[in-house]
């Protein structure tokens, strides 16, 4: 069967097994009506703002999608995603059910299995039946079609992937700590120059939960959400390990990073040593914008590195939900995935299959070059799976109850 055959009739069975979209919704199906619906609506996408070099790349997106289809994109900054869950399920409880604040939103784990659990999303799936989905490697990446163990079922669209990765100036660090014995101790002989974002901040709990993987020998535990039982006794070892190790963080534990645009601040200003990321090209991309120097180089941890997908969803109410759905299927283009893997614009890894695409697309991202910090694919290692996002959820509130005073 001809891949693209075997990719419609994969989706196509996956259409039998669940709902018709509502009839107030776009039908991506139909994707000419779509297209003409969307011409001049404006969507506000609701997506984190901390860093200069993704704002930059939504505005790009913005002005493609406005020249291309008329839709005006209007990113709407934010530092935490779950604020705008709780402004979502505030207009739900209000019976809001038109013309609502949020188009668009850059969701993924415990909010996304928030938004789908209270129904604050589109009822029926949508993203799988986007033109570009189709180019997505849905077939071998679990992660696009999995977030924390949270079924997607359609109800989100995937724009990019991620990966925990540790960087560092080789420059002073001349070994770098890649297993949890190793960093602790690094750590206590190098008071004050390492730390992590607070949770919720998305960096804060992955770090927790990096460590808790290295620290559990039973993974299958992080399948399901946890009781007040399994929580206690599997991330006992954690905090013990945090206890051990707060007091020699940066100003001594007693304040934390605000997310990975400060940790890479710190590093460039020489407050810290080693810094974390969700994006494995994040600190060559910084390099090449002259932000830390280029001695930097990065590590995973030796037992493997927490990874994931993001995604873009729609909430029930939203004002344009066929420009949001314009706006998804462009994010899932060779040429917005390109731009977006590119180190000197973002360095992002793409979501699409290497199969699926062109010639002419397979050329340009075989042009792509990697910087001195990027780890190669066999360098980064194995993928950890996300646990389930109620472990999130309990990680944030026992890590603030401990340490957020």
């Amino acid at each position: 069967m001809p891949p693209f055959a075997k990719i419609f009739s994969i989706l196509a069975a996956f259409a039998l097994s669940v709902s018709p979209l509502a009839a107030a919704d776009p039908d991506p199906n139909d994707w000419n009506s779509v297209l003409a619906e969307a011409k001049g609506q404006e969507v506000f996408w609701h997506a984190w703002g901390g860093a200069q070099n993704i704002n930059a790349y939504i505005a790009w997106v913005g002005q493609e999608v406005q020249s291309r289809y008329g839709v005006k994109l209007t990113q709407v900054k934010i530092s935490e995603t779950a604020n705008v869950v709780a402004r979502v399920l505030a207009e739900f409880e209000a019976g809001r059910t038109e013309n609502g604040a949020v188009d668009l939103v850059w969701v993924n784990g415990e909010n996304f299995a928030t938004l789908k659990r209270q129904g604050l999303l589109l009822s029926s799936p949508w993203s799988t039946f986007l033109p570009n989905y189709a180019l997505t490697d849905f077939e071998n990446k679990p992660v696009l079609t999995s977030d924390f163990t949270t079924p997607v079922d359609g109800l989100e669209s995937p724009w990019g992937t991620a990966q925990l990765t540790f960087y560092y100036d080789s420059a002073i660090v001349p070994t770098a700590p890649d297993s949890l014995a190793a960093l602790e101790e690094w750590i206590q002989k190098n008071p004050g120059r390492f730390t992590y974002a607070a949770p919720p901040n998305f960096i804060g709990t992955t770090f927790l939960k990096q460590v808790l993987l290295g620290l559990t020998s039973d993974h299958s535990v992080f399948k399901t959400a946890p009781d007040a039982t399994v929580f206690e006794a599997t991330t006992a070892p954690l905090w013990a390990w945090l206890d051990r190790v707060h007091p020699h963080l940066w100003r001594s534990g007693r304040i934390f990073a605000a997310d990975t645009t400060q940790l890479k601040t710190l590093l460039s200003d020489s407050e810290i040593d080693i810094a974390m990321t969700f994006n494995p090209g994040e600190a060559s991309s910084a390099i090449n914008e002259g932000l830390i120097p280029q001695t930097v180089r990065s590590f995973v941890m030796d037992y493997g590195s927490i990874g994931n997908a993001h995604f873009v969803a729609i909430p029930f109410n939203a004002n344009a939900k066929a420009g949001a759905m314009v706006v998804a299927n462009f994010l899932l283009s060779p040429q917005a995935q390109l731009r977006k893997s590119d180190e000197t614009i973002w360095g992002d890894p793409t979501v699409l299959a290497y199969d699926k695409l062109s010639p002419q697309d397979q050329a340009a991202f075989d042009a792509l070059k990697s910087g001195p910090a990027t780890l190669s694919a066999a360098e980064l290692g194995a993928t950890l799976n996300e646990p389930d996002a109620m472990w999130s959820e309990a990680l944030d509130a026992e890590w603030l109850r401990r340490y957020g005073g």
